[in-house]
């Protein structure tokens, strides 16, 4: 009773006098139905004030259990259809059996009443609410249109076109002239009573034909190659495109199915979303002090968003950038505000740094992301290179050995594979030291090597943005010129996964798919700009820098490989190499750091890595100087 009064006083009382309205109504019609119908009623003396009470008190109660209040009318939706029913015939068999022991009735007598009443009510509550829905719908469309209406075609008929079309509806200010599908069998079917008009690549015609204004692609689970052939359909179509969020962002609480996004370069190069052993994962993770340097770059920083999420004891994220660091601080502390979480400014080349910092805070796990990694930039810095790259590394692995830390994860390049370039050949000696020290270490020292990562700080795609934004040209090296690209999300959850894979010693390259063409990459990056390549913004060969290669290796001849658990995870044999031979030309190199000797460190990382040498090792700066124009 007092629930009841408590709704009452509710903004919706409107809803709840209605609803015990159309009892009385349904109690009413169900008696002269029967009577008419020459049956024995539920009730000879249903009017009386008992028996309304009773029906009252027990319906309103079901109402509330069944939560049929908690629905808004404006959205009236299948589950509140679904408690109607619910509601309905609890109510009905709760009255029932209250009648016939306040009565003394007999169960014949109620029968027929017990399967009209129901349904009567069904219509009565439900009726009212699907069309208060539909005309706030119509009046809203009406209003937020007017003259202004955006016609769209839908590109997929699926579950998300037809999730999308209803939400656009909704929504107003759009008119949906069609679908457009592959399938065969969609042809000439409707979708919410729209019609599936014909095939993607009909666009352009279909998109004349129906004067339309704009082309969403409702396909979140395509993979890159459909994606590249839908928006070059859309291109040639000259018609405004939007795309809907992937499966990988509609994970997020943030993105809706209704969100439109402008075609990104990672919806066309980024590859089929990673499935991940997140058991495994969270075995190796969950309930650890997990430490991250460099945790204020591109790939340090999505490591932290990462692992944030599997609740770790503690995460230390160690940056010599005091704005990176920032960066991450602000954002974890804003996203996870029960992380225990620590920001050290510091550099790893550091000895006292280093030791503080994993003594103090004993991780269990370390990813190691810190790097120099800008090959023209280092190419006539070998010092650094040699100091942060090599160093570096040595020195967060011996302090990790030291202090018991059961993994250590070396975050490599597809440049340490036959190098061309000082940065290359620095990550290739880091390389060389972890697995030599693994064999010697409790810990777990285990490398991980990727290619290009998209939108990464200093990686081409920003710089090709920029040189777009500025209405070009564009600069690539060379024309033949390719690339393996990932996206960030994409290489910070494999590395997580290549951590819990091994036992100490692996080298896991991430299977990085096609290598894409610098030239394809651009291209479409000024089409998505909405430019045409040669017309609106030039595109120029520059030639090669040096230490560039015309393509990358992920893989050395002498190191095989294979296929672990994981379909994007392989695993390369590691080369053997002579430990103390390793350490003495590791001391003359520091000496050589300490002096800032270059001569004599150039000399060490050609003995180190015999491939320098191969690959005409030059380290003058490098010219710029067009060699072809497009057209």
């Amino acid at each position: 009773m007092k629930r009841i009064f408590e709704s009452i006083s509710h903004p919706r009382a409107a809803v709840i006098i209605h609803d015990f309205c159309m009892v009385l109504v349904a109690c009413f019609a169900t008696v002269w139905l029967t009577q008419s119908l020459s049956v024995t009623p539920f009730s000879s003396n249903l009017t009386a004030t008992t028996s309304l009470m009773t029906v009252l008190l027990i319906q309103g109660g079901v109402f509330l259990t069944t939560g049929l209040y908690r629905g808004l009318w404006r959205f009236a939706s299948f589950q509140d259809m679904w408690n109607i029913v619910r509601a309905s015939v609890y109510g009905t068999v709760s009255i029932m059996v209250a009648l016939t022991v306040l009565q003394g009735l007999a169960i014949r007598q109620w029968i027929p009443a017990a399967l009209i009443y129901p349904v009567l009510l069904f219509v009565l509550l439900g009726l009212p609410r699907m069309c208060y829905r539909f005309w706030k719908d119509s009046r809203m469309i009406v209003r937020k249109s007017g003259k202004n209406l955006k016609r769209v075609l839908i590109l997929g008929a699926g579950r998300s076109g037809a999730m999308l079309e209803r939400e656009l509806r909704r929504r107003g200010g759009f008119d949906i002239v069609g679908f457009l599908d592959d399938d065969r069998r969609l042809r000439g079917a409707q979708v919410h009573g729209v019609s599936v008009l014909g095939a993607i690549d009909q666009l352009p015609r279909k998109g004349a034909d129906y004067n339309a204004d704009l082309a969403i692609i409702a396909m979140p689970s395509a993979s890159n190659q459909q994606m590249q052939r839908v928006v070059e359909i859309c291109e040639l179509s000259e018609i405004e495109f939007r795309t809907l969020p992937t499966l990988q962002d509609l994970g997020s609480q943030a993105t809706n199915i209704g969100d439109l996004k402008r075609v990104v370069i990672d919806d066309l190069l980024g590859r089929d979303p990673v499935s991940l052993e997140w058991e495994s994962i969270r075995q190796g993770l969950v309930g650890k002090r997990v430490m991250i340097t460099g945790g204020g770059g591109s790939i340090g920083s999505e490591l932290c968003r990462q692992i944030a999420r599997l609740n770790p004891v503690e995460l230390i994220v160690v940056d010599h950038s005091e704005y990176s660091l920032y960066k991450i601080d602000h954002e974890l502390r804003s996203d996870y505000h029960d992380l225990l979480f620590y920001s050290v400014l510091g550099d790893i080349c550091d000895p006292a740094t280093v030791e503080k910092v994993i003594g103090d805070y004993k991780p269990d796990v370390i990813f190691h992301a810190a790097a120099y990694k800008h090959l023209p930039i280092l190419q006539t810095q070998v010092r650094e290179a040699f100091r942060n790259n090599v160093f570096g590394t040595i020195r967060v692995a011996e302090a990790a050995e030291r202090n018991g830390v059961g993994t250590f994860v070396l975050i490599s390049t597809d440049k340490a594979v036959n190098p061309a370039n000082i940065m290359g050949a620095t990550k290739r000696v880091a390389e060389m030291y972890c697995q030599n020290i693994n064999a010697r270490s409790n810990t777990r020292f285990i490398t991980v090597r990727f290619g290009n990562v998209l939108n990464s700080n200093g990686s081409v795609v920003p710089l090709f943005q920029e040189q777009i934004a500025k209405g070009g040209p564009v600069t690539v090296t060379h024309p033949e010129i390719s690339r393996y690209f990932m996206t960030i999300s994409e290489a910070s959850q494999l590395i997580m996964q290549a951590a819990v894979l091994g036992g100490g010693g692996e080298i896991y390259v991430l299977d990085m798919g096609e290598p894409v063409n610098i030239t394809y990459l651009a291209e479409h990056l000024i089409r998505l700009a909405g430019k045409e390549p040669g017309r609106d913004i030039e595109i120029i060969y520059t030639g090669l820098r040096p230490g560039e290669k015309l393509f990358e290796q992920l893989f050395h001849e002498l190191e095989p490989y294979e296929q672990t658990t994981h379909e994007k995870i392989l695993l390369a044999h590691p080369r053997a190499g002579d430990w103390e031979e390793l350490r003495s030309e590791l001391r003359d190199a520091e000496l050589a750091v300490r002096r800032y000797d270059t001569k004599n460190l150039q000399q060490a990382l050609v003995r180190l890595v015999p491939e320098l040498a191969k690959s005409g090792f030059n380290t003058k700066p490098a010219k710029v100087i067009p060699i072809h124009r497009s057209s």
